[in-house]
């Protein structure tokens, strides 16, 4: 077993008995690398300002120093050696290699690290300087980060609501738009229909208004009182439009068929009679395509052009007679409707 050179005590009241009550006279005793031998093994002792950083570092620099066998606790007592056996020493681990003891084991003051009391954990330089606790900070961030959070949340499902409300509006809005169109289309087609049956009423209306001549291609071949031997009564009673056999008679104006069928001399006729009374006859027709009884209007076909009855070729025998019967000049009356004959 190595051991040290024990230090001489220096001379106190507390021990001055151990001399046989005699009081013992000696220097101050200042030991110098020269009186004191070098401690073997590995053990060094810490030096003591970074015991006081925080509680945990505390303890283990006490363990560690009572480990190493004591520190000096009086300044007027002189330093005692301490000794361990190799056995132990060469054991012991290097105190600057433990975890958060070695930064205040450092033989640089200036450049050890010093570390922040366990008291301001987690607060920043400003918080620090403000005195703010640990603990409370803490909380609070704790809380500004629920309220984050929370509303991080809040905004996300406001946004998922705000989204589905303008889906649900989209689709709304198409909807209505296309009621909007399919009752635009059907009003439309309304429109055109009426606007279709009221230009027909309005071209019928005008058509029965309007007067027409009996046919289209003709020659007048006789005209009203014209004197000869073929007419009985030795005058000619009518106006004679001269064409091809079939051609259609129309009415000359709008009106009701009182007679249609033979009729001696005159061969097949159709008799029209208009709302004033006035009466047309379509004399020596081929056909006659209307019935007794019939309403016609302006333009519309009511025989063919033929020769039966008393004729000399095909033609059409034209009379205007009064409601009371008498005859009038055909021509005089189609110029009076504005037709130029």
């Amino acid at each position: 077993m190595a051991s040290n050179q024990p230090a001489p005590e220096a001379v106190s009241p507390f021990n001055a008995d151990v001399y046989g009550g005699a009081e013992r006279s000696v220097g101050e005793w200042n030991p110098t690398e020269d009186t004191i031998r070098p401690v073997r093994g590995r053990h060094r002792v810490a030096k003591q300002r970074g015991l006081a950083r925080s509680s945990t570092v505390l303890g283990v620099g006490v363990m560690a120093a009572v480990g190493a066998g004591g520190i000096a606790t009086a300044q007027d007592k002189a330093p005692v050696s301490i000794s361990l056996p190799d056995s132990i020493a060469d054991n012991l681990p290097d105190a600057k290699s433990l975890p958060g003891v070695g930064a205040f084991m450092s033989d640089d003051a200036e450049t050890a690290p010093v570390a922040a009391p366990i008291t301001n954990a987690g607060l920043t330089t400003a918080e620090v300087e403000s005195g703010a606790d640990a603990g409370e900070a803490l909380r609070a961030r704790i809380l500004q980060q629920a309220e984050q959070q929370q509303a991080a949340a809040d905004a996300e499902a406001k946004a998922a609501a705000e989204k589905a409300a303008a889906e649900e509006a989209a689709a709304e809005a198409a909807k209505q738009q296309d009621e909007a169109e399919k009752k635009a289309a059907a009003e439309k087609k309304a429109a055109e229909e009426a606007a279709k049956k009221k230009a027909e009423e309005e071209r019928l209306a005008k058509l029965a208004a309007s007067f027409s001549l009996p046919t289209s291609s003709y020659t007048i071949t006789s005209t009203y009182g014209q004197s000869g031997a073929m007419w009985s009564s030795g005058q000619h009673t009518g106006l004679d439009f001269a064409g091809s056999t079939g051609a259609p008679l129309k009415a000359v104006h709008s009106g009701t068929i009182t007679s249609a069928g033979w009729s001696g001399s005159y061969g097949y006729r159709t008799v029209l009679q208009l709302e004033d009374g006035t009466e047309i006859w379509y004399a020596h027709q081929s056909s006659i395509d209307v019935s007794v009884g019939q309403k016609v209007t302006t333009g519309q076909t009511i025989g063919r052009m033929g020769a039966t009855g008393n004729v000399t070729g095909t033609h059409l025998h034209m009379e205007v007679r009064t409601a009371d019967g008498s005859a009038m000049n055909p021509m005089a009356w189609l110029n009076s409707k504005g037709l130029q004959v």
